[in-house]
């Protein structure tokens, strides 16, 4: 008989946003300890993995909106949760610039709306907010450590900056139990964003077509595969039971920033098509030039580093596309997604 000690066994965990490319994972590893998992759903994103691999079957789902305060409340309450992972958020940077206010809504006001949910119920015990790289907005200093300030000036960034901010309050203010992850790209099987650098690569050599780059290709970016960002999250959480980690913001990183032409040409060589030359397009606006983080507190406070990697991470990533791509009906049907974000 399996003795092997579960943490999150019998827990009852929240997530938001799991029809992004995180939240399927999260999911899936809570599912394996034997957590109770109850998930917001705004929308049925069809082709979201959440979906497509049965997640809603294996879940509880409540249907609605990080807005509705009172639906919040109810679901913290009357579901004794312990644990909120707080993903969701509109998290395409185009979609941002062309819609500010809905943006700024959902990742904001649908963030205070959560942690004051959190803050009156008795049951909670742990949050986890994500923020991103980009709540740091442009440095002179790099690679961005966990005390440098929240400045983001293009919306996604602000309203990053703004979820930060919201939840570090919340901490210092009502002693809410909540921490803060920081992380740069994600990349994983399920990103249905295909106009992103890392997806959007692999379908055009699996088509045998140039990738595109729409920048210079010399931003500088932080690329952690999504396994990598589970084991961070869980990692985090069950920290938490330490007092002393209540409350901080953690920085999680392979600490192996790439520019954009040199994570193409890894993907290039993973998938063994050095032949196809990236066409270099140089019509990317509004980005910052160079973001990377230090993980060295998360190394050093909870014992965190990455297991995959980037190479790694893009050998499982490669066959995961493989996969979904070969029905060419999937072709067509993620044609639109092509303009929903930017590819650097």
């Amino acid at each position: 008989m399996e003795n092997e000690f579960k943490y999150w066994k019998d827990k009852n965990v929240f997530i938001t946003g799991v029809t992004g490319l995180l939240g399927p994972w999260l999911i899936k590893e809570l599912l394996s300890q034997d957590a109770n998992v109850f998930v917001l759903v705004r929308d049925f994103v069809a082709d979201s993995t959440f979906f497509t691999e049965g997640l809603d079957k294996k879940t509880n789902v409540i249907l609605g909106d990080l807005l509705d305060f009172s639906l919040l409340q109810r679901v913290l309450n009357e579901f004794d949760i312990n644990t909120v992972f707080h993903l969701g958020a509109q998290a395409i940077v185009g979609i941002a610039n062309r819609s500010p206010i809905s943006t700024f809504r959902s990742n904001i006001e649908g963030s205070w709306n959560l942690l004051e949910a959190c803050r009156l119920s008795p049951w909670v015990k742990k949050i986890v907010v994500a923020s991103s790289d980009k709540a740091y907005g442009a440095q002179e200093k790099l690679p961005y450590k966990e005390d440098a300030p929240m400045q983001g000036r293009h919306p996604y960034d602000v309203s990053k900056s703004c979820t930060d901010l919201l939840a570090q309050s919340y901490f210092h203010t009502y002693q809410l139990p909540v921490c803060v992850t920081r992380c740069g790209n994600f990349f994983g099987g399920g990103d249905l964003h295909l106009n992103r650098i890392i997806p959007g690569t692999i379908k055009s050599v699996l088509q045998e077509q140039r990738p595109i780059i729409r920048s210079n290709g010399l931003f500088i970016r932080d690329y952690i595969y999504v396994k990598d960002v589970v084991d961070a999250y869980l990692t985090l959480a069950e920290k938490m039971d330490d007092s002393s980690i209540v409350g901080q913001c953690f920085n999680f990183s392979t600490d192996q920033p790439f520019n954009v032409i040199q994570i193409v040409e890894l993907i290039l060589d993973v998938m063994g098509c050095k032949h196809l030359n990236p066409i270099i397009q140089n019509q990317a606006s509004n980005e910052i030039p160079e973001q990377h983080l230090c993980s060295e507190k998360a190394r050093n406070i909870l014992g965190w580093r990455a297991k995959y990697g980037v190479c790694a991470g893009l050998g499982e990533t490669v066959e995961w596309y493989k996969k979904f791509l070969s029905n060419q009906s999937v072709l067509v049907l993620n044609e639109k997604n092509f303009n929903r974000s930017s590819v650097l």
